[in-house]
């Protein structure tokens, strides 16, 4: 056994109270999954592979054991990852869909982020291609039917290089329909234009792309040439820019010291608020909106409360980075909540590889900058977007990321987002097309999960191939999210601090969330070689006449009955944490 020297922490609590923001009813938690990774049963998984050699997840593989698997994890909001029909290499001429221009496109699937049709599906999603919409409507009513609510990608930025809408209703007009391609900008074109040049397709890159190759020996052609994405302005995008995207005009002149025309409100605004209402028109009963940020806030602040006029209970997650905009885009931009990844999940990831520069005073900071409209941010340590805890790059092992876990899920009434694999230590492996060894699943290419696909088991959604330490990391989640959504303390409690000292202190955490009907001491470990000690003092502003009787850790078995002078024994392990109850 080995053994651990001991640090001491002073048990004061800070006499300030921090304001946890608006109090929210009932914490959202949400799982983040990609129908067409989440049901792929095929282990085969050869890198740039087609449909046919390394399959798809369909509609029907979310199956009701499927879906009961997922509310095990405390879940409220089931985030339906790619929905939308998108840019691909796969064939679907028999439905309608022919495949798009290779030089357009990232890997063989295609990114979900370069939607070709705001108002169809995915037909890799669909058993039957040419029933994918009324497949996904019957997923939207499964869902529902296990109280549980549905969640899509709302991608307002850019759209992919060969939009077309071929569903759409018939009064609508695509983008670009009426456009004048010989300005650069004009507030009446849904696109920007490099007029008079022709698009120069990036140089690919042949570590990624040369297996493509006998796929990009039909040319793309593009004249004149659009503005991509991420607001290049010129036919020559860099290969590493979002060159496979056409930015969309919200009339905002960028080269023209960002001078706005919003009034009358541009083509693109009525447009993306008929999108956005056909799918609430179809059961959904939120909006993850990626890059916010690249959309003019006015947009927001109109089309959400225009939204909301079909379903005010809708909600909208803006995907934003700059902290210095949370404010605005929360009050006058009128979302609901937004990803906090440049604060907590920054810090987080930071104290689960034990870095150096590793704080706890970074936990610290994002109550002090986001004091107000903390419960208004969505934590997460997995996403789409990031490398997965698992993986070589990141942590290595997915039990280090608990403490962080409990933090993510516990510091506020905010939503709280697992992403699927996250439970059973998925660790991202294998260079799976475009993006390479890149500590990551792919979201560009047909592939299957292996970790996850051993909870999946075929289908059974049962677990039955995880290992014994991938059960009980499964069911460390379960517990920790079951009690994160159920909590009162946790979703509209107050929060106070304790403060840690000694030669350690930089890696260990405690604070209380309580109401006057649930108190809960929670206290994280980051240190990889010493343990916590305490003894914590409960001041009578938390107690208010109810004395400490007995202490139990929600997440383990342990029990505390040496209580003296409302004074709490505490004995945390190195990466490891307790939620208290008193």
């Amino acid at each position: 056994m080995k053994t651990f020297s001991r640090i001491f922490v002073v048990g004061v609590l800070i006499s300030g109270f921090m304001n946890t923001g608006l109090a929210q009813e009932k914490k959202i938690m949400i799982y983040q999954l990609l129908p067409r990774l989440f049901g792929n049963k095929q282990q085969n998984n050869v890198p740039y592979g087609t449909i046919e050699q390394n399959g798809s997840g369909k509609f029907a593989d979310i199956s009701d054991k499927a879906l009961d698997g997922i509310k095990e994890l405390g879940t409220t909001h089931v985030w339906f990852t790619g929905v939308i029909s998108h840019a691909t290499l796969t064939d679907y001429s028999s439905a309608g869909l022919p495949a798009n221009n290779a030089n357009v496109v990232k890997g063989r699937a295609g990114s979900p982020y370069a939607v070709r049709d705001y108002y169809d599906i995915d037909p890799d999603l669909a058993a039957d291609a040419k029933n994918r919409m009324a497949e996904f409507e019957d997923l939207v009513k499964r869902t529902h039917q296990k109280g549980l609510k549905v969640i899509i990608d709302f991608v307002p930025n850019h759209v992919a290089r060969q939009y077309q809408s071929r569903m759409k209703p018939q009064r609508v007009k695509d983008f670009g329909e009426d456009d004048n391609v010989n300005l650069a900008f004009s507030a009446a074109n849904d696109y920007y234009y490099v007029p008079g040049k022709d698009f120069v397709v990036p140089a690919p890159q042949s570590a990624q792309q040369t297996p493509l190759s006998p796929l990009q020996h039909i040319a793309y052609v593009e004249s004149p040439a659009k503005a991509t994405g991420n607001n290049v302005f010129s036919e020559r995008p860099a290969v590493d820019d979002w060159y496979e995207t056409v930015k969309l005009n919200y009339g905002l002149d960028y080269q023209d010291q960002e001078k706005t025309y919003f009034d009358p409100a541009p083509a693109v605004w009525t447009k993306m608020r008929d999108i956005l209402t056909f799918w609430t028109n179809k059961g959904v009963d939120g909006f993850r909106c990626d890059m916010a940020e690249m959309v003019p806030l006015a947009f927001w602040a109109w089309v959400i409360p225009e939204v909301k006029k079909v379903n005010p209970d809708l909600i909208f997650i803006g995907e934003a980075y700059d902290p210095a905009k949370y404010q605005s885009f929360l009050t006058t931009g009128k979302f609901d909540y937004l990803y906090d990844k440049v604060g907590l999940y920054d810090g987080l990831k930071r104290l689960i590889r034990s870095e150096d520069q590793a704080d706890v005073n970074d936990i610290r900071k994002v109550w002090q900058a986001d004091a107000g409209f903390n419960n208004h941010l969505l934590n997460f340590l997995e996403n789409h977007d990031e490398e997965r805890i698992a993986s070589a790059g990141f942590a290595g092992r997915a039990e280090l990321a608990l403490p962080a876990m409990v933090v993510s899920a516990t510091l506020s009434g905010g939503p709280v987002m697992t992403y699927f694999g996250q439970e059973v230590g998925e660790p991202g492996r294998g260079a799976e097309g475009f993006g390479g060894e890149d500590n990551r699943t792919t979201i560009f290419d047909y592939w299957g999960v292996p970790e996850h696909q051993k909870w999946m088991n075929g289908g059974a959604f049962d677990g039955g191939r995880l290992s014994a330490e991938q059960k009980e990391l499964r069911g460390y989640y379960a517990r920790l999210l079951q009690l994160a959504g159920a909590s009162e303390a946790i979703a509209k409690g107050q929060f106070w601090e304790i403060p840690v000292a000694g030669n350690m202190n930089k890696r260990m955490y405690g604070y209380v969330r309580y109401t006057r009907t649930q108190r809960l001491l929670v206290l994280v470990n980051f240190d990889r070689h010493y343990r916590m000690e305490s003894q914590v003092q409960i001041p009578e502003s938390i107690l208010q006449g109810k004395p400490i009787t007995g202490v139990q850790d929600k997440l383990s078995d342990l029990k505390i009955d040496d209580i003296k002078d409302n004074t709490i024994p505490v004995w945390v392990l190195p990466m490891s944490a307790q939620i208290l109850a008193f």
